[in-house]
């Protein structure tokens, strides 16, 4: 099989540089005229002028009279002036013409009716007083607007009120999305017996499709290509036909046998690009075909975002000559070291928090194929090329990827992890919908390190002490002496050997683990679940190096269970809920507690209080029960404070 290495890999920041080069972006878009009604958003074409004065005439600003200033400098509190209405003075309200031969308005609250026919007045008036002049705003033919203004609500008032009903706009961007895979399946069209036969549903074309659509631009989005040369060849050829100004091609642009973006660009026209040091999304292709811009994404969804995102937008905003609205930024302190590879520029997903006033952001899972890391995510972290990571408490500047949440009533929830955690989080958003659950798993010791050092508001631990046998407790009297938190008990839970359905290899207790044929799924160092699994190896004189996938690891429940599901694993300890919800087979081995570690000043809080009110709802711990493997009679029982 023929495999093709990265041909023209380069920076980021080189290869946006080349993508901006590659072609004259600024004259794709033609022009369009549209309703100015339905203009918003639309970026001017052309310089538009006013058709008309505003206002068009001189107009009252104030409700009162309008009268000839002249005529009233003699007016004062000594001196009261009588005028005669409908010679001397006329009834006006704000935004009507005053009438001919008047120059001012006298405000409503400043006049004194003496009669039907005469008002009086204590002070003069000068000239043009509370009087909008003849194009005060806007003069007919002077400037509304340059070309390439992006229209906001108000100047669409403006054009309106100039004199426009329609106005010359940048077309749209035309962007033909083609996916491509054998392995794949339209998510109108998938089954489950497909998916469960290897298919996976393509949903990659749709989140281009989105980006495209937030930029303004018209997506249109292909059937599924076969990973075949001449058919991938087929519908490039129907793409260039639609007259679009880009076209993306989704997957193949890696250097696998069945990757053929890179050497169909290459065949076509000019390839500029293939292969950029960012992570996610290293393997795009990028060039030019028929003087349309040609970009192969990863097939990878995060990195299909990725390198759309960061390659695609400058071509966009050198289209429309603006530039696209960005995202917010704010600055926090990382909440754990972050190693990165020198040389690549890395988007790292972040949880993002506020706690005891400083901002602070921890990671997330760094997977490209797991589009849940973007969903769950707060913040992206850019690491530069030049570094070689993050260091503990390095200040750093973060895209908000989720503005509208407010951190300021948001807990950060570290620690390890637990299905009924995202409960608690569905049941705090939906009887309080301004507050926020946002959890990161850690495992169970950074949790408490976290507390500690002020990075979380709380944290899920459930480790084990051999010594006194009891739970967290020991670990905070040896790891935050002298910290203020208060350790409150959220559940006991069933933790032992998630299997595949049937128990194909008869494993019936821990020993079990050191069989040939076993492999093993292993949690992180510092996790409750490898603490515990530690101590009974020890018990029953097991080494770690006799067990095999004893140092590959998940950093959830869920993980391991997954990792079982899918034949990566034979075995794996876990929670009970986590092998019901995948339908795997479930053997218990002990009872674990599970408790929240609070930070003393947040325990008083109102979003902490709110917290505690759902702990203590039978209806919260009714669905807890429904999960399989807990036990909650003592939920929200206050256990240890120091």
């Amino acid at each position: 099989m023929k495999r093709r290495i990265y041909l023209r890999m380069e920076g980021l920041p080189r290869a946006q540089e080349i993508v901006r080069q590659a072609l004259d972006w600024s004259g794709l878009l033609g022009a369009e005229e549209v309703p100015v009604r339905r203009a918003l958003s639309r970026i001017t074409a052309e310089a538009v002028f006013a058709k008309r004065s505003l206002p068009p005439f001189n107009a009252a600003a104030m409700d009162g009279i309008a009268v000839r200033a002249e005529e009233t400098f003699a007016a004062s509190d000594q001196n009261p002036l009588i005028l005669r209405l409908g010679e001397q003075a006329f009834w006006v309200n704000t935004g009507e013409p005053i009438p001919a031969g008047t120059n001012a308005v006298i405000m409503i609250e400043d006049l004194h009716q003496v009669g039907p026919e005469e008002v009086e007045i204590r002070a003069p008036a000068y000239p043009w007083q509370h009087v909008r002049k003849i194009g005060e705003d806007v003069v007919a033919g002077e400037l509304l607007f340059t070309a390439c203004h992006r229209l906001a609500p108000w100047d669409i008032g403006a054009l309106l009120a100039a004199g426009h009903l329609t106005v010359p706009v940048k077309q749209r961007p035309r962007v033909v999305i083609i996916p491509t895979g054998d392995e794949l399946v339209s998510p109108e069209e998938a089954r489950e017996e497909d998916l469960a036969s290897g298919k996976t549903v393509e949903f990659n074309s749709a989140m281009i499709a989105g980006l495209v659509e937030e930029w303004g631009g018209e997506p249109e989005v292909f059937e599924i290509v076969p990973d075949n040369l001449e058919a991938l060849k087929a519908a490039l050829h129907e793409a260039l036909s639609r007259k679009p100004h880009l076209v993306a091609i989704l997957a193949g642009s890696s250097a696998g046998s069945k990757d053929y973006t890179a050497q169909l660009v290459e065949e076509e026209g000019r390839l500029l690009l293939h292969g950029v040091t960012m992570m996610p999304g290293k393997p795009v292709v990028f060039g030019v075909v028929s003087g349309r811009g040609i970009i192969g994404v990863p097939g990878y969804p995060v990195s299909a975002v990725m390198a759309f995102e960061r390659l695609m937008r400058p071509a966009f905003e050198a289209m429309y000559g603006v530039r696209l609205p960005e995202r917010p930024k704010v600055s926090a302190r990382s909440g754990r070291k972050l190693p990165s590879k020198l040389g690549v520029t890395e988007f790292v997903r972040v949880k993002l928090g506020e706690v005891a006033g400083n901002r602070v952001f921890l990671p997330i899972k760094r997977g490209a194929g797991a589009i849940t890391t973007l969903t769950r995510a707060d913040a992206l972290l850019t690491v530069p090329e030049h570094s070689e990571g993050i260091l503990a408490g390095e200040e750093c500047h973060l895209e908000i990827l989720r503005p509208e949440k407010d951190l300021a009533t948001t807990a950060l929830v570290v620690g390890s992890h637990d299905l009924a955690l995202d409960l608690l989080a569905q049941f705090l958003k939906e009887r309080h919908p301004l507050y926020d659950l946002s959890t990161a798993h850690v495992g169970s010791l950074s949790g408490l390190m976290a507390v500690k050092d002020g990075l979380a508001h709380l944290a899920g631990t459930h480790l084990f002490d051999p010594e006194s046998g009891d739970f967290n407790i020991p670990y905070i009297k040896r790891y935050l002496p002298g910290v203020p938190v208060k350790l409150v008990h959220f559940a006991m839970r069933e933790q032992g050997l998630i299997l595949p359905k049937g128990n194909p290899k008869g494993i019936k207790s821990l020993e079990d683990l050191a069989r040939e044929d076993v492999r093993f799924i292993n949690r992180q160092p510092g996790a409750g679940t490898r603490v515990l699994l530690d101590y009974y190896l020890r018990k029953l004189g097991l080494s770690p190096s006799q067990i095999k996938g004893y140092e590959n690891e998940e950093t959830t429940h869920l993980g391991v269970a997954v990792a079982v599901a899918t034949g990566q694993a034979d075995v794996g300890l876990g929670i009970r809920a986590a092998a019901r919800l995948l339908d795997l087979d479930f053997l218990p081995l002990f009872e674990e507690r599970y408790d929240l570690l609070v930070r003393a000043d947040f325990f008083d809080s109102p979003l902490f209080s709110l917290i505690r009110e759902i702990l203590a709802s039978s209806a919260f711990r009714k669905k807890v029960l429904s999960l399989g493997g807990y036990e909650v009679s003592r939920m929200g029982e206050l256990l240890y404070e120091s």
